[in-house]
């Protein structure tokens, strides 16, 4: 069997492979409760053969959404909706994840469907948002920058979140530490000019998010805790792999599973060249810094591409996303492209439509 549909071990429960669904914003919630969209929109990729599906970015508190059309999880309420969800996605084979987030100064934008760009005024729905140092993201309102006190909040509502997640029926929490949001804006020199306990030094950036991984395992001591960076800020002076492969090192120390390599998104000016498996290195570079396993994203687009990073042991995982949203049943291709039709995960309802080998 190729590697991509192999089983994969995490945190001690069997993933039946290793092509799972990355977090991917739906900006299709009122007040934060998941609704139908989401559930049809998650549960399909399970039954398109996905080994884990992650659920997108969501929010630990309401003023930590990217937009005000975003998921949360910060009240019972939010915690009940996705249990029919959750359900629908185990029942359907895959392992369950979502991905908990602040936005920090990234919050309070518009959603790609309202039209308008930065930040919704507060006479709109909007709010007033919060970081590390009060430096604006290019485009968007100044935030405040966070004391002690409201430190201590975020951390605590982190820990709240896990439970309502292990509650709701979610086995994978991933702590969304990329794409410029608020654990991120903390990581990074670029974000963070903080002169406490909290900026400055590497291991002073890195506070907050290794504080939270603590209270995420004290809160779900048997899930399986992924945290998510960007391998890079592709700018200069910014965070990069070195420092992501140190902090990751720290991460799994305090009860940190696994590490999914992303890149970008903490400042406008950033400079990416994009292309085929253009984040694939980052992940290697991680993964062969300090042996810990990892997963590959980023135009990732067919079963050979994803098997060849595998075999070359750049990555343990591949998460995809648009290419999920192409197709929902990616890993039922992906099979068959490998001429391994029958190794894929085929809903019993739909083999009457699976290639012979």
């Amino acid at each position: 069997m190729s590697l991509l549909l192999s089983p994969y071990d995490l945190a001690g429960r069997t993933v039946r492979n290793r092509l799972w669904v990355a977090p991917m914003c739906q900006y299709s919630a009122i007040d934060g409760v998941p609704n139908d969209w989401h559930h049809v929109h998650l549960a399909q990729f399970a039954a398109g053969g996905a080994g884990a599906v992650i659920a997108e970015a969501t929010a630990v508190v309401a003023e930590g959404r990217i937009s005000p059309e975003d998921v949360g999880i910060w009240t019972d309420a939010q915690r009940d909706a996705w249990v029919p969800i959750v359900a629908a996605i185990r029942a359907r084979g895959a392992i369950p994840g979502i991905q908990l987030a602040h936005a920090g100064r990234k919050a309070s934008t518009w959603s790609p469907f309202a039209g308008g760009r930065g930040s919704v005024p507060v006479a709109e729905g909007g709010w007033s948002t919060l970081a590390p140092s009060a430096i604006a993201f290019e485009g968007y309102a100044e935030p405040s920058a966070l004391d002690e006190a409201g430190i201590e909040r975020i951390i605590a509502a982190f820990g709240d979140a896990a439970t309502r997640s292990v509650a709701a029926g979610f086995e994978i929490l991933e702590l969304h530490a990329a794409h410029g949001y608020l654990l991120h804006q903390f990581l990074s020199p670029l974000s963070n000019q903080r002169t406490d306990t909290y900026g400055g030094t590497l291991e002073n950036r890195a506070r907050l998010l290794l504080r939270v991984v603590d209270v995420v395992r004290a809160a779900a001591p048997d899930a399986a805790i992924l945290v998510r960076f960007s391998g890079t800020d592709w700018a200069e002076g910014g965070w990069d792999s070195a420092q992501t492969a140190t902090v990751a090192t720290w991460a799994a120390a305090r009860g940190a599973d696994f590490f999914d390599i992303s890149s970008g998104g903490l400042v406008a000016h950033q400079s990416i060249t994009t292309g085929p498996g253009y984040q694939v290195a980052l992940a290697a570079e991680v993964r062969r810094a300090t042996g810990l396993p990892v997963s590959a994203v980023g135009e990732i687009t067919s079963g050979p591409q994803a098997e060849a990073i595998l075999a070359a042991g750049d990555a343990d995982i591949i998460l995809a996303g648009r290419e999920w949203l192409r197709d929902p049943h990616f890993a039922l291709r992906a099979a068959t492209e490998l001429g391994e039709p029958a190794a894929a995960p085929w809903p019993p309802q739909y083999v009457r439509a699976r290639p012979h080998a």
